[in-house]
C-alpha cells in the first residue's frame, strides 16, 4: 500500500481514483453480447457460457434433483449459520415495511400511497473466484418479504456445469422460483430480453465485475431497471490511536481479497497507526490463501495521514465509500456528519464482514462514488409506490377553480374543460 502524508485538496481526486477500466474500454464487448442474445437467444447464451466459463450445457435451468443434491451436501453447521443470518436479515428488512399513508389535503379530497411489489425480478449472484451465497440472502429475502411473484436467479456454472451447492441451498431456502446456470454479460442480457430458458424480468439486482456493471447499465436502455451501479468492492477505514492495528489490517484485507480490482483505503490522524497497520497487513497477508489476488488489490490501495478529523471527513465524503468503518476517539463526529457512504460500521468490534454476512443489514451497496446519490438495497428496492386519490363533489367544488386557472395559464384548454364540465353540472 502507498502511504501519503498530508495530501493537498487538489490532489484528492487523483489519490481517490478507483482502479477501474473506463466504460469505453469494455462497452463494445457488452454491446456485442447483448446484440447476440437479443437476436438468437439461448444459442448466444450457450456460445458465451462455453467461451467464458469453459463448459457446454445441455440445459441452463437447475433441476429439482440438483437442488436436492446440494441440500444434502451442505454441512449442518453451515446450514445453521445460514439460518442465523437469514433470521437477522429478515428482522431488519421486515422492520422496513411501511403502512398505507392517507391524507385529506382539502375537505373532500383524499390522497393515499401504497406499496406494490415488482412482479418479476432477476438476481445476479457472482460465482467466479468466490461463490457469493450470502448475496442470495441479501437479495432473495427482501424480494420474498416484498411479495415479488417471480424471483429468477442467474449464477455462472463451474467447469463441471454446476452452481455452488451453497448458492443452491440458500436459493431454495429463500423462495427463489427459478435458478439459471449462466453468468456474466450474457446473464444480464438474458434477463433483459428473455429467452426460451431465461425469463425476462422488470428489474435486475446484484453485484458483479466491471463487465456485469456495464451490462446492467446497458439493460436500462432496453427498459429494464437495475438496483444501482455496483461494481468491484471497496472499503474506507478512518482510525486513530484508539484503533487496534491488527483489527484495521484484517478489515482492509477482508475487502481486498474480493478481487484484484477491489480498493481499500485507511485515513488516519495518527502516523503511528498507519505504520503499524502497514506492518500488520504484511504479516496477515502472508497467511491468506487468496494472497496473490489480494496483493493486487493492496497495490491499488492507500494509507493516508491527515492532520484533523474535519479534513478526514471531507476526504471521506468526497470519496463516498461503499463500506465505511469508524474507529476513533470521536466516532460521534463521523456518525453525525457522514453524508456519502453505502453502509457504516462503528467501533473496534464491528468488522465489515459482519454486514457482509449476518448482522442484518444489506451488503448490496453502491460503489465507485455512487453512494453520493444511491442507497444500498433495501425493502423499497423491490417495490414501487402507487398514489391514489378520490375527490367528492365537495372536493371538486373546493379545488376546481384552482385547477381551471392553472390549466388556462399553461394553455391546456382540455385540462380546464375536464374540470369546467363537472363544475357546471354541480352548480346547476
Amino acid at each position: 500500500m502507498k502511504t501519503i502524508i498530508n495530501p493537498s485538496k487538489n490532489e484528492w481526486s487523483r489519490l481517490l481514483k478507483r482502479p477501474t477500466q473506463t466504460v469505453e474500454n469494455i462497452e463494445d464487448t457488452v454491446n456485442e453480447i447483448f446484440n447476440d442474445v437479443q437476436r438468437i437467444g439461448d444459442k448466444a447464451i450457450s456460445k458465451y457460457t462455453k467461451l467464458f466459463d469453459g463448459v457446454a450445457l445441455e440445459n441452463n435451468e437447475v433441476t429439482s434433483k440438483e437442488i436436492e443434491e446440494a441440500i444434502s451436501l451442505v454441512s449442518t453447521e453451515l446450514k445453521n449459520a445460514i439460518h442465523t443470518a437469514k433470521s437477522n436479515i429478515e428482522k431488519f428488512h421486515a422492520a422496513q415495511k411501511t403502512q398505507r399513508i392517507t391524507v385529506q389535503t382539502t375537505p373532500g379530497i383524499t390522497c393515499w400511497q401504497e406499496k406494490r411489489p415488482i412482479q418479476k425480478i432477476g438476481l445476479y449472484i457472482p460465482g467466479g473466484t468466490a461463490p457469493l451465497f450470502s448475496t442470495v440472502l441479501m437479495l432473495a429475502i427482501p424480494a420474498q418479504l416484498s411479495g415479488c411473484k417471480e424471483i429468477v436467479l442467474c449464477s455462472p456454472p463451474n467447469s463441471e456445469g454446476k452452481i455452488a451447492k451453497e448458492i443452491l441451498y440458500t436459493a431454495q431456502l429463500c423462495g427463489v422460483t427459478k435458478i439459471i446456470k449462466v453468468g456474466g454479460i450474457q446473464a444480464i442480457a438474458g434477463l433483459t430480453f428473455g429467452t426460451k430458458t431465461i425469463p425476462q424480468v422488470y428489474k435486475i439486482f446484484g453485484p458483479g465485475n466491471q463487465f456485469v456493471t456495464v451490462a446492467k447499465q446497458l439493460a436500462t436502455k432496453h427498459g429494464v431497471a437495475i438496483d444501482m451501479p455496483a461494481g468491484p468492492s471497496e472499503l474506507l477505514v478512518v482510525a486513530d490511536n484508539s484503533a487496534k492495528a491488527n483489527y484495521v489490517a484484517s478489515d482492509l484485507l477482508s475487502q481486498a481479497e474480493h478481487g484484484a480490482d477491489s480498493q481499500v483505503i485507511l485515513i488516519s490522524t495518527s502516523k503511528q497507526l498507519l505504520y503499524a497497520v502497514e506492518k500488520e497487513i504484511q504479516i496477515q497477508l502472508s497467511e491468506l490463501p487468496r494472497k496473490e489476488m489480494t496483493k493486487k488489490a493492496i497495490n491499488n490501495s492507500k494509507l493516508i495521514y491527515v492532520e484533523s478529523n474535519q479534513i478526514a471527513l471531507d476526504m471521506i465524503n468526497e470519496y463516498a465509500p461503499e463500506h465505511f468503518i469508524i474507529c476513533t476517539n470521536n466516532n460521534d463526529f463521523y456518525i453525525k456528519n457522514i453524508e456519502n457512504a453505502g453502509s457504516v460500521f462503528i467501533g473496534n468490534y464491528t468488522p465489515e464482514s459482519a454486514g457482509d454476512y449476518a448482522s442484518g443489514t444489506n451488503h448490496t451497496l453502491p460503489t465507485n462514488g455512487f453512494s453520493k446519490v444511491y442507497s444500498g438495497v433495501n425493502l423499497d428496492s423491490f417495490t414501487k409506490s402507487i398514489t391514489f386519490q378520490k375527490i367528492t363533489k365537495e372536493g371538486l367544488l373546493n379545488i376546481g377553480q384552482t385547477i381551471e386557472l392553472m390549466a388556462e395559464s399553461e394553455g391546456l384548454q382540455a385540462h380546464k374543460n375536464a374540470v369546467s364540465l363537472r363544475l357546471k353540472d354541480l352548480k346547476e
